[in-house]
């Protein structure tokens, strides 16, 4: 027990390195990077993307691909819209104050070009493998892109075991707590059935994933923000002030209230961005290997879909949440994460409790969905595609054993691996920024007015 507290430890100081200043200001600085050489594109073409995500949906198509484009952008939804945006909204504001919201928009704003060169990258630099399928994401464009083969590998190693953490034993973890928390079931069977729900879907590949999270994730996103929507219209005449006061915090330390500590403004951008790239992910890497999986001849078309998520996850789920933590006037109580965001729903809500629980039950399953396929296909990397089916097997197990176990150690080592996944990524998001701005001038030039011939066709 010593031996693995002191490792707790020791992991837990390598974690706050790979998740420091250094690189938030990389994964930030990146993204403003992106947004420059890319002349804003996330901005000028956001409601062509939008259209192109959830209107302009042709369900088949002969183009190269696993999964539709909407499918794509389902299954890298479910991966991310998850406990960042109950939890980690209402940490960044608690320890922050309400002006680490600004930063979390922020984020999300220039996250969006990010977002949109890696999908770029990945549709560009993927592969079809043994079984017919699409196989892209960030060891492929390292490697084939950067000529860095070794680097995509560590990448590769760092994803597929970082799924076991963030995207697996954490979430089940998270859903157990909360089950248990509010109906009193136990652990073991919340554990069980999460295992079989699971495997009644990854045991079926991308193809099953897609259909599942297609249908799963609209219905949840739109379940939690009706909840958040009530709290909301019941104290509209509040939101301008509380935008204000965003806003105004941003830039001015906030002083104690409640019980609430008081920050300063290094604090609210430091939770801010931190909990804004924990949530919408831009820049970790895991995103464009569901990219890749896309029916598309058209890298930017998918991106273009892509950076679509960062927006739906943070510009409108996570501002919601705070929002709703703004008005009814809890953030400040003194507590943090999930338990804060209940409070907040069940004083604007009937049966607040019941939405955040539910809300979260979904959000972390679909998380395992997503994390599964973003862990198996690194794994397809590095072992090849007899690894593929093992490697959903063992996932499924620790579903069950991440239900039970207490996991201060196995959080401390997802959250290392996720900062360690980043470096290579972003490496390559920079050195190949050339490559995207190449790709995307071409696609503008042969598409003008930016309605794509493929689009009209489809």
């Amino acid at each position: 027990m010593e031996f693995l507290n002191s490792l707790d430890a020791i992991v837990g100081q390598i974690g706050a390195f790979a998740w420091g200043p250094p690189m938030l200001v990389l994964l930030v600085g990146t993204g403003f990077w992106l947004t420059f050489t890319l002349r804003g594109l996330q901005f000028s073409k956001l409601w062509y993307a939008l259209y192109l995500a959830l209107i302009k949906r042709k369900e088949e198509t002969d183009e190269p691909g696993d999964i539709t484009h909407f499918q794509a952008l389902m299954t890298a939804l479910s991966a991310t819209v998850g406990t960042g945006n109950i939890a980690g909204v209402a940490t960044a504001i608690a320890i922050g104050g309400p002006g680490a919201m600004f930063w979390m928009w922020v984020t999300g704003l220039v996250g969006m070009a990010t977002k949109y060169a890696e999908a770029v990258l990945a549709v560009k630099y993927r592969e079809v493998d043994a079984n017919g399928e699409m196989s892209g994401g960030p060891m492929y464009y390292i490697s084939k892109g950067l000529k860095m083969p070794w680097l995509g590998t560590i990448f590769a190693v760092c994803a597929a075991f970082a799924a076991f953490g963030i995207g697996n034993m954490v979430q089940s973890n998270s859903v157990a707590d909360a089950v248990h928390a509010t109906y009193g079931i136990s652990p073991m069977i919340t554990g069980l059935t999460l295992m079989l729900l699971t495997a009644a879907v990854i045991l079926g590949g991308i193809k099953k994933i897609g259909q599942v999270t297609g249908l799963l994730v609209p219905v949840m996103i739109v379940f939690y923000m009706a909840g958040a929507m009530y709290v909301i219209l019941a104290n509209i005449s509040g939101v301008p002030a509380a935008i204000e006061l965003i806003v105004s915090q941003a830039f001015n330390p906030t002083a104690a209230v409640g019980g609430f500590a008081g920050s300063t403004v290094m604090l609210a951008i430091r939770m801010g961005v931190a909990r804004g790239v924990f949530s919408n992910e831009s820049g970790l890497g895991s995103a464009p290997i569901a990219a890749a999986a896309a029916q598309t001849k058209s890298p930017v078309t998918q991106a273009l879909v892509s950076m679509t998520q960062t927006f739906i996850d943070t510009i409108i789920v996570c501002t919601m949440t705070g929002l709703v933590l703004i008005l009814t006037n809890t953030w400040s109580c003194g507590e943090t994460g999930a338990e804060l965001t209940t409070i907040a729903f069940s004083a604007g809500v009937p049966g607040g409790a019941h939405i955040v629980t539910i809300g979260l039950i979904l959000f972390a399953y679909s998380t395992i969905l997503g994390w599964c396929y973003y862990g198996e296909k690194s794994m397809e990397y590095l072992l090849g595609v007899k690894a593929v089916m093992p490697y959903r097997i063992v996932f499924i197990l620790f579903v069950g054993v991440g239900a039970m176990a207490k996991l201060s150690l196995v959080w401390n080592i997802s959250d290392t691996l996720n900062g360690l996944m980043a470096i290579p990524n972003l490496i390559g998001l920079l050195m190949l920024s050339p490559v995207v701005s190449a790709e995307t001038r071409k696609y503008f030039a042969e598409n003008k007015g930016g309605v794509s011939t493929q689009a009209q066709e489809n």
